[in-house]
């Protein structure tokens, strides 16, 4: 296949790329200061050359206590800049799969949620991303939305993908013992992108590695179990504690009512993907 990925610099997108240059695809990958998918006229440009067979939009603004106080450039990126490629996809006839969050759901379930749950997204960023998958589908009902949550992979920055480095530097960490998501690793997140875009099923996926889901500090210990770190380094505290200036859902696990019917092979537990992150 033909594909463009957005957001090239980004953990995901690296994934991505990787994987659809394994398997031979002609990859286009653009960072932000290449393509700024809140130009509209730019964006519909570079899908008017390229002409790709499917758009992986890994781009976003994911700073989500940032966007609290930047709105602006959070809705620019995360619902303009998404519109916008569904637009250009739908103007080249191109498959569009755009990544959104496990953020779009308030929390109060405290089992997974499906595609049955009413979304009711709390903070800017969550709002922001919601609006995004409106957007799409309104634009290009040819769209694919990706729901995930706690994506983690080699080269990211967020606290999920930094764990295995500061405990192997024997750096104690705080980590919430009350949040729980289902964690995913960028590289079978990656794959299974590039699947869905195979497949050109519209609609709206939940993808997140397998298994019961976790919180942050049993992420935390079952690094220490497979690193072989001191678990003495890691401190437990609550979501509450930490009065962090976006609000978040205190549980966000995901599951998928469609994926296996649809015949996508299931996603493996989270405990040996991080195994083989660890590795």
């Amino acid at each position: 296949m033909k594909i463009v990925i957005t957001g090239a610099n980004g953990m995901l997108a690296r994934a991505a790329a990787k994987y659809c240059d394994k398997i031979g695809d002609a990859v286009t990958a653009v960072t932000r200061p290449e393509l700024d998918i809140s130009a509209k006229s730019d964006v519909a440009d570079l899908l008017a050359a390229v002409r790709p067979d499917a758009v992986l939009n890994c781009a976003a603004f994911t700073n989500v206590d940032g966007a609290e106080t930047d709105e602006t450039a959070c809705y620019a990126a995360n619902a303009e800049g998404v519109e916008n490629l569904a637009l250009a996809c739908a103007a080249v006839n191109s498959v569009f799969v755009t990544v959104s969050t496990d953020y779009v759901f308030d929390g109060s379930n405290t089992g997974f949620y499906t595609q049955r749950d009413q979304p009711n997204p709390q903070g800017v960023y969550a709002k922001s991303k919601r609006e995004g998958e409106i957007r799409a589908f309104a634009a290009n009902p040819r769209s694919i939305i990706v729901r995930s949550g706690w994506i983690y992979g080699h080269g990211g920055t967020n606290f999920l993908s930094v764990m295995p480095g500061l405990l192997a530097d024997g750096k104690s960490i705080k980590a919430i013992h009350d949040s729980y998501g289902t964690p995913t690793f960028a590289n079978d997140l990656a794959k299974r992108l590039r699947e869905l875009a195979e497949a050109d099923l519209p609609g709206v996926y939940h993808v997140t590695n397998g298994g019961e889901g976790t919180s942050y500090f049993g992420f935390a210990e079952k690094i220490c179990e497979l690193g072989g770190f001191d678990k003495a380094l890691l401190q437990p505290t609550s979501h509450a504690e930490l009065k962090r200036p976006a609000p978040r859902p205190v549980s966000s696990k995901l599951a998928c009512l469609i994926s296996e019917k649809l015949g996508f092979a299931p996603m493996r537990n989270w405990k040996d993907a991080l195994a083989e992150f660890i590795e």
